[in-house]
């Protein structure tokens, strides 16, 4: 890890409940791999649905 990154992170730990780096470097990582893993779960539409909504958009005349 680059130094001033880690120096960085050291000062931002001093105001919370992380007693090192490699505590909140984990914390941080796990959590936005957990955010990405719950964004890819929670896409809006299947290909399927994406194409039944285009289909009635197209019969409504919205598509072309």
């Amino acid at each position: 890890m680059p130094t001033p990154l880690y120096k960085k992170i050291k000062k931002r730990i001093e105001e919370t409940g992380f007693t090192s780096v490699s505590d909140y470097v984990t914390y941080v990582l796990r959590e936005v791999l957990a955010s990405l893993e719950e964004e890819e779960k929670e896409e809006a539409f299947t290909e399927e649905e994406e194409e039944k909504v285009k289909e009635r958009l197209r019969a409504l005349g919205y598509l072309d």
